[in-house]
């Protein structure tokens, strides 16, 4: 078996590519606790790559080479040997007979599986051939070949005979895909997964599907459906999916994105109101009080949670691509949100609440005049923001003529109403009865 043809999926191809973080903040060994399996050491090994830190550089890479001991990824562990450079001394060198011991075992195992699922395949056992296709998927995810852990989980779906097959199936390929990077697959599993009779009777997996497809979104920049799934997500997935997601994270991936893309109403009930999500969001105190003040108008408190979640957002896997749009959407709709009440704003008092200076203001709120998100001129020699608010004159003129169209529609409803009862009462039918014509009625009616 080749061990240096690993596919370690695109988030490892890329990590290189990315610019260097500052960070100071950080916890990376109580960061690292949140995660099992191969996310925990992608997030470690990301974290590495992107901090400015050396000191953090090589905790989480002293924690990455540590997990990677449990397991028998040596492609893996080859990569991190390496970026520690003897930096942590002899205990964290390239262990070659630890590796060569893996291999051997590994040839070994491989022999076995590949031994049994030939008699199961000749004997025709279906389900015994779905077992060794499933324990062929995980061989080859716990060296880290991702793309042959995809084939081989994909293959059980032929020989699966329960509900609950198929969403160990459609769980097992998602969890790859979301490792390689591959977003169609999780969208298209986590649809087959949900269409599965009897997947609604285990909250933890709708739970695990809702945050799949949280992610996909996410990746695809669909933030609003993102965040939707994120804000469903039962409280009872807990710490059960922790080789994918982590529970803050659904409280910071799901309060960012509503943020970004819920309008006041939107954010009021799917989010400050929803008791189940209000549990997430109570892991991460920052961004509940974040959502709040940015609901509350307190717009300068909501900047400074924003800066100071930033550096370590940038660190996240999965979000670290996202944070500056989600930011700069956020801030857009707390711009929007501050000028609407008003028909003038200081640019002065408003370049306080935001934190800034006017000229940048200024040019922010040119941007999205020009979009025509907002309805203003600015005054920039005062520095004055003026709304362009609609002729009211003719607005009250057209509010009081709708308003004569119900008083007539009204009216002759009850006029009829009327005269059906008192033929009702007097004869017992409605002969005889006439209901009264009223003219539509107009600017002339005397009304207005």
């Amino acid at each position: 078996m080749d061990w240096e043809e690993s596919t370690e999926g695109n988030v490892v191809g890329e990590v290189n590519k990315k610019s260097v973080i500052s960070s100071e903040q950080m916890d990376v060994e109580a960061y690292g606790s949140l995660y099992s399996g191969r996310t925990k050491l992608m997030r470690l090994i990301f974290i590495a790559d992107h901090c400015g830190n050396e000191s953090m550089r090589m905790e989480a890479l002293r924690m990455a080479y540590d997990e990677i001991k449990k397991g028998d990824n040596t492609q893996l562990f080859k990569e991190v040997a390496h970026k520690i450079g003897g930096k942590l001394g002899s205990d964290y060198s390239l262990d070659q007979d630890w590796i060569d011991s893996v291999e051997r075992r590994a040839e070994q195992r491989k022999d076995k599986l590949e031994n049994e699922l030939n008699g199961y395949k000749t004997n025709l056992i279906k389900e015994s051939i779905r077992m060794g296709y499933n324990d062929f998927g995980d061989f080859y995810y716990a060296h880290g070949l991702l793309a042959d852990a995809f084939k081989n989980y994909v293959r059980t779906r032929d020989y699966c005979t329960t509900s609950k097959h198929i969403i160990q199936m459609c769980l097992n390929v998602i969890l790859v895909s979301i490792e390689m990077g591959q977003f169609m697959h999780v969208s298209s599993y986590v649809t087959k997964a949900e269409q599965t009779p009897d997947v609604q009777d285990q909250p933890v997996v709708v739970a695990k599907l809702k945050c799949a497809a949280g992610l996909a979104h996410l990746e695809s920049k669909k933030y609003k459906l993102a965040a939707r799934k994120f804000v469903e997500t039962n409280f009872d997935l807990g710490n059960n999916y922790t080789e994918v997601i982590a529970p803050q994270d659904v409280a910071t991936y799901g309060g960012l994105c509503a943020l970004a893309s819920f309008d006041r109403s939107e954010l009021k009930t799917k989010v400050i109101d929803n008791i189940n999500f209000r549990n997430f969001l109570e892991l991460v105190p920052e961004v509940r009080e974040l959502i709040h003040d940015f609901y509350a108008s307190r717009y300068a408190s909501c900047i400074e949670y924003l800066q100071n979640l930033k550096e370590n957002l940038l660190l996240d896997i999965h979000l670290h691509d996202h944070v500056e749009t989600l930011y700069d959407q956020i801030r857009h709709k707390a711009l929007i949100q501050y000028t609407t009440p008003f028909i003038s704003v200081d640019l002065h008092t408003m370049a306080n609440a935001f934190m800034t200076n006017v000229a940048g203001l200024e040019k922010e709120l040119e941007a999205l005049i020009m979009d025509n998100q907002i309805q203003a001129r600015i005054d920039s020699h005062n520095k004055i923001l003026y709304a362009r608010h609609a002729d009211q004159r003719n607005t009250t003129f057209q509010r009081v003529l709708q308003t004569g169209v119900e008083f007539d529609r009204d009216a002759r409803a009850m006029m009829l109403r009327a005269n059906i009862m008192r033929a009702f009462s007097t004869d017992g039918d409605l002969g005889g009865c006439s209901v009264p014509r009223f003219s539509k009625m107009g600017p002339s009616s005397g009304l207005l």
